[in-house]
């Protein structure tokens, strides 16, 4: 037999370290080539960890919520085989384990392998780390009811209340409950919150912002998007705004490609850009994603649709393809999906601008007889780059986008 380390491979987009969310084994399970081993998080996405081998787990380097190093060891696997020199040695080491140790975990094994994790000597499984972590508790302060002394949901909860066992009058939990609850918690930041921290914070501090509002009537393009909806959605391709929104955008920047450019560092060139990779901003699972869809400029508008289903889909459950959110051009933000009419959108460098669609509402509006009738309305906001754009450029740019979006039939006739 031979033990050899698992080592973290190269996850791409420059990442050098990455936080262990959920282990898929625990030691001593047998597994396969290309078995998925653990999720980690990057800063941008939660990424999939398959196993190189086949063989047993013999040691997991880290535990759940540390954060790992790429090219260092993640798990440590017995592998068949020829048994080397190195392994020789390594081999004892890793079977060194206290019988005090060893046993509960066969024991816990047995009843539940995949949810139950043993760090040192406390028992317990993933959700109750969880709550563990978000009270800032040591779990070996908790005394655990369950087998072989595994600390339960309940023991924990008992403990933040004060419920060590002993009796309690109904209001001394009361009291107890509502001294956790005024507990201040603290918590790090990390992962996409930290990485999303700075690169706002050094967006706004290096790119000279600019706001631009406007209303758009949007009740042609809604009685477009349900005939659309009617004849071509399905569970695997959703038609909501979104790809009209896109495509549209696509379509003005045609006519004002300087709106789909950026600027080097040194503020000595300005590009613009052949490819319309248009990022949409989505509140996923690890936090706010801009997966971007590629090449807009050559899709169709149900190619834009599937690829809005798509990315949606997988950014929310925080698996997405770094691919997918690398390389962007220009951004949308959809606040008016929660609930907001108006925002100030922070640019995503090194974009030039980004747009948040705002909630749409059903509002009086004089028509052309000078009649007042209901009209469904959004307000879409721009931030821009003022060393690039000028209040004219964006006003333009956005008088055209309005146009297609007010008159689908215009922004249909201008597909080719």
């Amino acid at each position: 037999m031979m033990i050899k380390d698992f080592i973290l491979p190269d996850i791409g987009e420059g990442i050098v370290e990455c936080e262990v969310i959920e282990w898929k084994v625990a030691e001593g399970d047998i597994i396969e080539e290309d078995q998925v081993v653990a999720d980690v998080s990057t800063d941008k996405a939660i990424v999939e960890i398959p196993s190189m081998y086949t063989g047993k787990v013999v040691k997991l380097h880290y535990q759940q919520g540390d954060i790992a190093k790429v090219h260092s060891p993640l798990f440590a696997i017995e592998l068949e085989g020829e048994a080397s020199d190195d392994a020789a040695q390594e081999a004892p080491k890793a079977e060194e384990k206290t019988a005090e140790t060893a046993a509960p975990v066969a024991a816990v094994q047995e009843e539940k392998p995949a949810a139950v994790e043993n760090s040192g000597k406390v028992l317990s499984t993933p959700a109750v780390r969880k709550i563990a972590r978000e009270n800032d508790l040591d779990l070996a302060l908790v005394n655990g009811t369950g087998k072989n002394g595994r600390v339960l949901k309940e023991d924990v909860l008992n403990y933040l209340e004060g419920n060590t066992g002993a009796a309690t009058t109904g209001s001394s939990v009361v009291s107890a409950a509502l001294s956790a609850d005024m507990v201040d918690r603290v918590e790090p930041i990390k992962g996409v919150r930290a990485v999303m921290g700075a690169r706002m914070a050094e967006s706004v501090s290096t790119i000279p912002h600019f706001t631009y509002a406007e209303e758009f009537d949007v009740t042609e393009l809604i009685k477009l998007r349900l005939k659309l909806k009617a004849m071509y959605a399905s569970d695997d391709l959703k038609i909501t705004m979104m790809p009209l929104f896109i495509k549209a955008l696509s379509l003005a920047i045609k006519e004002f490609p300087i709106m789909n450019s950026r600027v080097n560092e040194a503020f000595t060139e300005l590009t613009y850009l052949a490819e319309h990779n248009i990022g949409m901003a989505v509140d996923g699972k690890t936090g706010l994603l801009v997966p971007n869809i590629k090449n807009v400029q050559s899709l169709s508008l149900l190619d834009v649709a599937a690829e809005v289903t798509r990315l949606t889909a997988e950014a929310r459950s925080g698996k997405i393809s770094p691919a997918d959110l690398s390389g962007g051009t220009i951004t949308i933000s959809n606040v008016g999906a929660i609930g907001g009419t108006v925002a100030t959108p922070i640019i995503n460098k090194p974009e030039v601008a980004i747009v948040a669609l705002g909630r749409v509402q059903e509002l009086p509006r004089f028509n052309a007889h000078g009649e007042v009738e209901a009209r469904q309305i959004m307000t879409v906001s721009w931030s821009g780059d003022h060393r690039v754009i000028d209040g004219g450029t964006i006003s333009r740019f956005n008088n055209l986008w309005k146009q297609y979006l007010e008159q689908p039939a215009t922004m249909l006739a201008s597909m080719v």
